[in-house]
C-alpha cells in the first residue's frame, strides 16, 4: 500500500498549493486602494468612485437633518451627509459627550455599508457652536467686523472648530461672507461688513477653522489640517446681502460689474484659502434662481474660480426654485444638480429625491459625469478630513466645549468689537469711561439681564431664545455687578418710570436696549425701530441723569430721535456669551477701538445707502469711531475716601478721516456736539 501512501501525499501537497494559491489571492483581493491612506487621494477617489453603483452615489449627494435619520436609514439609502439645523439636537442640554455618542450612532450605520463610507455631519456654527448648550458664544459676524481684527478671527475660528469637533462633528456651516448693503435684511448681522474689503479680510476665520493652507498648495483644492480642525463653508453664493430693500431670499438687481466688485471677492479669498464648501443662496440674480444658475456655480465658481470642493444647496432650497416652493420637484432637482450643486440639504423628503435623481438620470436628462463629479468633490473632502481613517469620534476634547480659554477669547472680541458713537453732550463733556466707585448706580432696560437677547438668532434654537437659563454666560449686568467697587450700590430696573429716577440721586445710569432675537426671513424689517420698551426707558433715564446707552442689535437701528438726550452711545451688536466684554471698555480697563462696519442712517427713508453713494448722508459714516484710553478707577462720589479724585483718562476724538470711494472722496470731521455733529466735505453687507 506504499502507493496509496505517495498518493495520499501527492494529493495533500496539490491540495495544500492551491490552499496558499487562493489564500494568495484573497490577499490581493482584499487590497483595496481608497483604505489605503498612503495612496495619493486621487487615486483612492478614482478606486472607490469606480466600485460604487448609482444607488450610493445618489446616496452620498443626500443631506438630511437628523430627525430624519435612523442608523438603519444611514445604511439603507446610503446617505452621505447628516446635519443638525437650529435646534436640532440629541437632547435638551446635551453635553458634548451625548453629541459624541448620536453622531457615531449614525456613523456606525454608514460604516456598515458595502463600502463603508463614512458620512460627514454639519451644523451651523456661525458665532460659536451656537447650538450646543454650554458652548462659548462670540459675537456675530457684524461685531467681528467692527474690530477690522483678522488675526483675531483666526483664532475665533481655530476655537470654533475645537468646540465643534469636541461634539464628534467635522463640518461647520460657516462663515456667512454676505456683504449686507441694506440693515432691512434679517440677516445683516451674518454679514462683516457693507464694505467688500473688510469682508475679504475676515475670510481669515477660514484659518483658523479649517487650519493654514501648505505653501505651494493648488489653488481651489480644499485643505483641512488635522482632527481638530473642520470643513469650513463659504455662503451664500452670490449676492444674498444686495436683494432690493433687504428682502430676504429675495432678487439681487445689479449688473456682471456690481456682482463681482461687491459681492464676489470674498470668495476668491475664500478659495485661495482652501474653504472645503460652497453654499448657494436662496436669493436671485437678475430674476434668476441662484439654485439653478449653472452660469455662476459651475460656469465662474467650479470653472473661472477653478472651485475643487463640493457645493451645497441650503435648507430646502432647489425646493425653492420654483415658486411656490416644491410646485415641481422633479424639475428642481433637474435645475440644482445641473447647475453644479453637489450636495443636497433636504433635509427631510430623501426618498422623493432619490427617486427622482434616479429617473432623471436613468432617463439621460441628467449624465452619470454629473453624478461622479459630485461624488468625487463630495469624497474629496471627506478624504481630507481623515473620515476614513477615523470615522468614530472619541471623548478626547469634551472638556474645550465652553472652555475658559475660549470664553476669555470671546471677552477679547466684544470688547474689540464695541463702537462708541457718542461720548458727552459736547467735546468737553465726556462721560466715558465710567468710574467704579460711585455711590449708586441704576441699570435698565431689556437687554442687560437677558443672555438670549444679548446672543440674539442662532443661539441654542434657531430663532434665538429669551432669559438666562438656556445656556450659560455673562449677562451685561452680571458683569458690571462683578466690576464695579464693592461699595456701589447697583440698581437693577428694567423698565423704571422718571420720577422715580429723578428722586433717587443715581451717579450715572446705564440703560441697555436694543432689538429681539430673530434670525432670516423673520428679521426683515422695513422700519428698524427699537424694541419697546426701548425708547421709553431711554427717555425716562436719560432725561433724569447722565446715561449711557447701549445698543444690543444685528445692525444700526432707528436711534436719532433720541440721540440728543443721551450723553454717551455704545453700538455693542450682537456681543454673545461674554458681557464682561462690555464692561471691560465701559470702565475705562481697555479702550473702545471698534469701527463701524456698516453706515448708521439717519431714517429708513434713505436706504439703501452705503459708502461712495451720491446722496451719502449718514448719521454716523462707515468706519466712524471715537475712541478712549485705559483709566486708573476713579469716583464721582465726593469725600468717598475723604480726597478728591480727577480724571486721569483722555478722549480722543475721531476729528477726521478719508474714506475713498469709487471715484468719491469723502472726508468727516467728527466732534460729535450735542450728537454726532460733523462737517461735510467734498463732493459727496448671505446667509
Amino acid at each position: 500500500m506504499k502507493w496509496v501512501g505517495r498518493y495520499w501525499m501527492k494529493w495533500m501537497w496539490v491540495m495544500l498549493m492551491v490552499g496558499l494559491g487562493a489564500m494568495g489571492n484573497d490577499d490581493k483581493e482584499e487590497y483595496i486602494k481608497y483604505k489605503d491612506p498612503k495612496q495619493p487621494v486621487g487615486v483612492r477617489i478614482k478606486d472607490l468612485v469606480g466600485r460604487m453603483s448609482l444607488e450610493e452615489k445618489i446616496g452620498q449627494m443626500v443631506q438630511i437633518d437628523r430627525i430624519a435619520a435612523t442608523p438603519d436609514i444611514m445604511k439603507n439609502y446610503y446617505i452621505g451627509s447628516l446635519l443638525s439645523g437650529g435646534g436640532s439636537t440629541p437632547l435638551p442640554r446635551a453635553t458634548a459627550a451625548d453629541w459624541v455618542k448620536m453622531v457615531n450612532d449614525f456613523q456606525k450605520g454608514s460604516l456598515s455599508t458595502r463600502l463603508g463610507i463614512p458620512m460627514i455631519y454639519g451644523i451651523d456654527a456661525v458665532h460659536g457652536h451656537n447650538n450646543v448648550y454650554n458652548a462659548t458664544i462670540f459675537p456675530h459676524n457684524v461685531g467681528l467686523g467692527a474690530t477690522r481684527d483678522a488675526e483675531l478671527l483666526r483664532r475665533i475660528g481655530d476655537a470654533t472648530a475645537i468646540e465643534v469637533r469636541a461634539t464628534g462633528i467635522p463640518y461647520a456651516f460657516a462663515p456667512c461672507i454676505a456683504v449686507c448693503r441694506d440693515p432691512r435684511w434679517g440677516r445683516c448681522y451674518e454679514s462683516y461688513s457693507e464694505d467688500p474689503k473688510v469682508v475679504q479680510e475676515m475670510t481669515d476665520i477660514i484659518l483658523g477653522l479649517q487650519g493654514e493652507i501648505p505653501k505651494g498648495s493648488r489653488k481651489g483644492v480644499p485643505y483641512v489640517a488635522g482632527k481638530n480642525k473642520v470643513a469650513a463653508c463659504a455662503k451664500h453664493f452670490v449676492g444674498d446681502g444686495g436683494t432690493t430693500k433687504g428682502i430676504n431670499e429675495n432678487n439681487t438687481l445689479t449688473d456682471m460689474h456690481g456682482l463681482l466688485s461687491i459681492h464676489m471677492p470674498a470668495y476668491y479669498d475664500a478659495i485661495i484659502k482652501g474653504v472645503s464648501t460652497v453654499m448657494v443662496s436662496y436669493s436671485s440674480w437678475n430674476g434668476k434662481k441662484m439654485h439653478a444658475n449653472r452660469e455662476l456655480i459651475t460656469g465662474f465658481l467650479k470653472g473661472t474660480l477653478n472651485f475643487k470642493g463640493f457645493v451645497i444647496s441650503d435648507w430646502q432650497g432647489i425646493d425653492r426654485i420654483t415658486s411656490p416652493p416644491n410646485a415641481n420637484y422633479t424639475y428642481s432637482v433637474q435645475a440644482g444638480v445641473l447647475a453644479g450643486i453637489d450636495m443636497i440639504m433636504l433635509p427631510y423628503n430623501f426618498t422623493e429625491f432619490i427617486d427622482d435623481l434616479t429617473y432623471l438620470i436613468k432617463n439621460n436628462f441628467i449624465s452619470t459625469d454629473r453624478i461622479d463629479d459630485a461624488v468625487e468633490r463630495i469624497l474629496l473632502v471627506k478624504f481630507n478630513l481623515g473620515l476614513f481613517e477615523n470615522p468614530l469620534a472619541d471623548l478626547s476634547l469634551v472638556n474645550e466645549v465652553g472652555s475658559q480659554a475660549h470664553r476669555n477669547l470671546a471677552r477679547e472680541a466684544v470688547r474689540k468689537s464695541l463702537v462708541l458713537l457718542k461720548n458727552g453732550k459736547n467735546a468737553n463733556d465726556s462721560l466715558l469711561p465710567l468710574p467704579k466707585k460711585a455711590s449708586k448706580i441704576l441699570i435698565a432696560g431689556s437687554h442687560a439681564d437677558n443672555l438670549g437677547y444679548q446672543c440674539g438668532g442662532w443661539t441654542i434654537a434657531w430663532q434665538g431664545f429669551s432669559g438666562n437659563n438656556e445656556t450659560t454666560g455673562t449677562t451685561i449686568l452680571g458683569a458690571i455687578n462683578s466690576t464695579v467697587d464693592k461699595d456701589t450700590e447697583v440698581i437693577y430696573l428694567e423698565n423704571p418710570e422718571g420720577e422715580y429716577v429723578k428722586s433717587n440721586h443715581f451717579d450715572y445710569g446705564i440703560v441697555v436696549v436694543g432689538e429681539y432675537p430673530y434670525t432670516e426671513s423673520a428679521g426683515d424689517s422695513e422700519t428698524l425701530t427699537m424694541a419697546d420698551p426701548g425708547p421709553d426707558v431711554i427717555n425716562n433715564v436719560c432725561g433724569a441723569v447722565k446715561c449711557i446707552v447701549i445698543i444690543i442689535s444685528g445692525r444700526p437701528i432707528v436711534i436719532e430721535p433720541y440721540i440728543s438726550t443721551i450723553d454717551a452711545l455704545v453700538a455693542a451688536w450682537l456681543p454673545g456669551s461674554e458681557g464682561q466684554g462690555v464692561t471691560d471698555v465701559l470702565f475705562g480697563d481697555y479702550g473702545f477701538t471698534g469701527k463701524l462696519p456698516t453706515t448708521w442712517f439717519k431714517t429708513v427713508d434713505q436706504l439703501p445707502m452705503n459708502i461712495g453713494d451720491p446722496h451719502y448722508d449718514p448719521l454716523f459714516p462707515f468706519g466712524f469711531a471715537l475712541t478712549t484710553n485705559r483709566m486708573v478707577a476713579r469716583s464721582i462720589s465726593a469725600g468717598v475716601d475723604g480726597r478728591p479724585y480727577v480724571p486721569i483718562v483722555m478722549i480722543f476724538l475721531f476729528i477726521g478721516f478719508c474714506i475713498q470711494g469709487e471715484g468719491w472722496v469723502v472726508q468727516w470731521a467728527a466732534t460729535m456736539r450735542g450728537g454726532g455733529g460733523r462737517t461735510k466735505g467734498g463732493s459727496r453687507r448671505w446667509g
